[in-house]
This record gives C-alpha cells, structure tokens and sequence, in this order.
C-alpha cells in the first residue's frame, strides 16, 4: 500500500512543489522532501490518509507557511567592508580570529557537514548540481543538508563568533 501511495503522490507532489515555491522562496525539491518526510510520519502513526490528494495539497502549503516564516526570521549579515584601510589592525586581528574560529569549527563538524560546507564555501563557487554529485547525495537533500549542517556550526562556535555584531 505505502509504495502504490507514494507512486500515485509523486506526480502531484511534484507539480503542487513546483507551483508553490516560487512563493515561499523556497526549492521545490526541498517543499518535496519535507513532505514526504511529513507523509512517512503520519504513516507511522495514523496509517494512510482517506484522501491522499487533498492531505498532500494541505501539506505542502503548510510547509510553504513554515518556509515563508522561516525566511522572515532570518536576516543576514551584511558582508563586512572589503576597504580594510580605513580600520586598523585591532579589526583586522580580530577578523582573523573570527575566520580561524569558523574554519576550527567548521573542521570539528561530523565528516558530511564539514564536507558540505567545506564545498559550499569553496572559492569554485560550485552549483548545488555539482555539489550532489562530488559529495555523492542527491540534490534535494542539500537544502535540508544545510540547514542542519549550519545549526550544529553554530552550537559549535563561540557567541562571539556566531554574532559578533548586532546588525538591523
């Protein structure tokens, strides 16, 4: 029964991901897996739903809320001035240290994370494409990946490191 399900799913899963993405500013790969991870659980718990197509449309616009949420929570860092004569050496030091520190961490992450990062941070600015392929995962999963990869980093790094400044 879960194989027939989630042959029939896959179809519509892909369109409704697709449709609902752009929206969310989120990767359609990434709506996907979410959703089968979601499906996978209710399975475990509750079994099959009576309407597979209908539960599938409302569980992929609640992880495009969850994603919109999510992009509104995070706000990045704007990058730091590249003209580094107009600050001394005390920030240039202190830079440096930061970088140390990350890169410290970034090499006591568990072997996948550090190698993600590791690629995601390489100078060869690669595509997610080419990513999945040198890491051996599949292009999708990379969003997840991530995520969870730059959580553990910022467990692992010092507070004032992760934000050494407060920026609106």
């Amino acid at each position: 029964m879960t194989l027939d399900l989630l042959t029939a799913l896959r179809p519509l899963l892909s369109a409704e991901a697709s449709a609902e993405a752009p929206a969310a500013g989120a990767e359609p790969k990434d709506l996907e897996q979410a959703v089968w991870l979601r499906l996978l659980e209710r399975l475990a718990t509750d079994g099959p739903p009576r309407d597979p197509q209908d539960w599938l449309r409302r569980a992929v616009r609640a992880e495009v809320r969850r994603a919109r949420r999510t992009v509104r929570r995070e706000q990045p860092f704007a990058t730091e001035p590249s003209d580094d004569a107009e600050r001394g050496p005390e920030h240039r030091v202190l830079t440096a240290a930061r970088h140390r520190a990350l890169r410290e961490a970034v090499h006591r992450l568990p072997d996948r994370c550090s190698r993600l990062l590791q690629a995601l941070l390489s100078p060869e600015d690669l595509t997610y494409r080419e990513i999945a392929g040198k890491l051996g995962i599949s292009q999708g999963s990379l969003g997840p990946e991530r995520s969870r990869c730059l959580e553990c980093l910022r467990r692992l790094l010092p507070p004032e490191v992760a934000a050494h400044e407060v920026r609106g």
